[in-house]
């Protein structure tokens, strides 16, 4: 589905269904350097179990026009400028990694519109190794390596996805690979000097889910703590023998909580 954001086309995959506002409304929201197709089984099974999905390209991601943006409080505030175009007056919004910054900066900016947040792989405060952020910075391609092997838990890295045939590795940094020069290292340096998630999460009222890998060494559980500490309605489910990389590695899973949770909100 293409959106037309102020003379931009923003590409969004809306699970083979025709996308509707006036369903819920369920936009997903990728990491660094990769787009929409990193939530590709999980923008399927919702887009046909009651929600209108919108697995959003970030500008200047996968096939949205750029440039992209160089901060997190910026996409935000675009995100929604996307929502308002396709009328979306509520949103659950479920982000990964720099994603789940992009959510919770989005669901803090207008809380009455934000029906839910997901925040999966997330943090407080997502430093970036300073090796990894200068190697994005300089389109170093060992910057797709070292996401790769830090960014998948160990099982991952011996195969065993539960999609037959696909090589989670070998996918990840083939996609990484694929981001326009300049785009990682933008996202990598967002990131790092985004410290406003605490106080970001001060003023969600919505219920939120954290959605975290036990073995993830990226954004460790226990850099989630003071984000629990700081949401009024919040749920924490820990995935065991997973990485960073959690809708991936662990896509039924992933299903699971995100539509449990999803559920409860509705009974």
């Amino acid at each position: 589905m293409d959106i037309n954001v102020d003379g931009a086309t923003v590409f969004a995959h809306t699970g083979g269904s025709p996308f509707d506002p006036a369903q819920p409304v369920l936009v997903l929201i990728h990491g660094a350097g990769t787009d929409h197709t990193f939530w590709g089984l999980q923008t399927r099974y919702f887009s046909h179990h009651g929600f209108s999905v919108l697995a959003v390209d970030l500008p200047g991601h996968g096939r949205s026009d750029g440039p992209a943006l160089d901060s997190i409080d910026a996409i935000a505030d675009w995100l929604w400028q996307v929502l308002d175009t396709v009328g979306a007056r509520q949103a659950a919004l479920a982000g990964h990694s720099m994603g789940s910054l992009i959510a919770l900066a989005a669901g803090a900016k207008r809380p009455e519109n934000t029906r839910a947040l997901v925040l999966v792989g997330t943090a407080e405060r997502i430093a970036v190794h300073e090796d990894l952020l200068a190697a994005g910075q300089n389109n170093d391609p060992t910057a797709f390596d070292m996401i790769t092997d830090w960014g998948f838990g160990k099982p991952s890295h011996l195969g065993g996805h539960q999609a037959p045939g696909l090589w989670m590795l070998g996918g990840g940094r083939a996609l990484l690979a694929t981001s326009a020069p300049g785009v990682l290292g933008s996202d990598l340096a967002a990131c790092d000097v985004y410290d406003g998630a605490v106080e970001a999460a001060k003023k969600i009222a919505c219920p939120v889910l954290l959605l975290l890998g036990a073995d993830d060494r990226m954004t460790p559980p226990r850099t989630a703590t003071a984000l629990a500490q700081a949401l009024a309605h919040v749920e924490t489910e820990i995935l065991p023998a997973t990485g960073h990389m959690i809708m991936v590695e662990r896509p039924n899973e992933t299903i699971d909580a995100i539509d449990g949770f999803l559920q409860r909100l509705a009974a």
